[in-house]
């Protein structure tokens, strides 16, 4: 018997490749899926002992502690029971000596989610998006969850569907409502509560500024402070913008993006070896921003929500770059108009681009020698924090009629 040698053809081998490729590929993201499944359902037995609390409130790191400082300070003073839960084991609020908040490190990642999905709560309060979207799901246990904007408006700048399965979002302006409810008419879903109630940080960073020392230097002092991803500014710019600046004999203060020191390391790490022969650079991780704020003279940002906290606290000038930001992965994406949020970057501020990046020192000096944006500033102010001094009462009060109306539903 003639055995034939075994031949397959470069098309058919592709092909087989292929296959075997996309097979290997469902078999890892399925095992993956049953064992976060599996641990999640492990960990459900442990939320059992659990208090059931009826106000709740989760930030998922230490830095979000400004936002809910203010919150936090109201519900004590009226001596309410919280739980405040933080992914952070060095939470500030761990030492802050609260009497009726219970704080609690609920880990990060699967270990969180898997905490939240099976929580039990009157009412639910968070600065966390994306409620239903990926791994966090809501528990059967949460009675209203509420998300409270914690930036100067901007909800369509968030990522998209980050909203959308919420009960409730607490905003700091008047504009964002109609945002909010546009991208429910395109999805098709319910309307959700959406109540203004000001700008927990504004109102807490207006006191703290007046604490800090003032700093009188001989040296113009610019601050840098961009967003993070492909879009940002140091991502766009970095070295052409950077170097021109360093061999000017202004005080240059870069502070990255925190999420920047995560998925971006190498791209600072460059930099900061690039110039770490320049006097006049400093880079600044203070957890706190407004003592970087409260040195500045001008700030060159993009799209972060950071421009806002110097022109409102401040009424400094600002540079903005935002003609590469990319509305696509955005909610902003199914408006048929851009944000407020997004128009009111070029109200408060003069935009850099490529025409003139190359004379970025002349539009510094410019802008620090003229008023040229201040009014523009104070009126973008107040519509975009409203209620200045009112939020924590406000949330606080929203907190209790909502949990209180549950109740009586049931």
């Amino acid at each position: 018997m003639n055995l034939l040698p075994l031949y397959i053809d470069p098309g058919t081998g592709s092909a087989l490749f292929s296959i075997a490729i996309g097979i290997a590929a469902v078999v890892y993201f399925l095992v993956r899926g049953i064992l976060i499944k599996t641990k999640i359902f492990a960990f459900r037995g442990k939320n059992k002992d659990q208090h059931n609390y009826k106000y709740v409130l989760y930030a998922e790191d230490k830095r979000y502690y400004n936002f809910f400082e203010p919150i936090l300070d109201e519900f004590e003073s009226r001596k309410i029971d919280v739980l405040y839960l933080t992914s952070s084991p060095d939470d500030p609020v761990f030492s802050a000596g609260y009497s009726h908040i219970q704080a609690k490190d609920i880990g990060q990642g699967n270990k969180a989610y898997a905490y939240l999905n099976f929580l039990s709560a009157e009412f639910l309060l968070t600065t966390t998006p994306e409620l239903n979207v990926l791994q966090w799901k809501r528990s059967k246990g949460v009675k209203h969850y509420c998300h409270f904007i914690h930036a100067a408006g901007g909800p369509s700048l968030y990522r998209r569907y980050a909203l959308d399965y919420f009960d409730s979002v607490l905003l700091s302006s008047d504009k964002d409502i109609d945002e909010i409810h546009t991208l429910e008419r395109v999805r098709g879903l319910p309307e959700k509560q959406l109540l203004v109630v000001g700008n927990t940080y504004f109102d807490r960073a207006v006191e703290k500024v007046k604490q800090i020392p003032k700093t009188d230097g001989n040296n113009i002092t610019v601050l840098i402070s961009p967003s993070w991803g492909p879009s940002a500014l140091l991502s766009v710019y970095g070295e052409n913008l950077l170097t021109p600046l360093s061999q000017t004999d202004f005080h240059i203060i870069i502070r990255p993006h925190p999420q920047s020191l995560i998925t971006e390391k190498q791209l600072i790490d460059s930099l900061m070896e690039k110039y770490k022969d320049n006097n006049n650079i400093e880079w600044d991780f203070n957890h706190d921003n407004l003592y970087a704020l409260s040195k500045a003279d001008i700030m060159i940002s993009d799209f972060s929500g950071i421009i806002y906290d110097f022109a409102f606290l401040y009424n400094k000038p600002v540079i903005v770059n935002i003609q590469n930001l990319d509305f696509r992965r955005l909610d902003a994406h199914d408006l048929a108009e851009k944000p407020f949020y997004y128009e009111a970057f070029l109200k408060v501020g003069k935009e850099l681009d490529d025409s003139n990046l190359n004379s970025a020192k002349d539009l510094i000096l410019d802008l620090i020698n003229n008023d040229t944006y201040k009014n523009a500033r104070e009126e973008i102010m107040n519509i975009m924090w409203q209620f200045p001094g009112e939020s924590a009462k406000r949330i606080v009060d929203f907190a209790i009629e909502t949990a209180e109306k549950d109740k009586d539903k049931t």
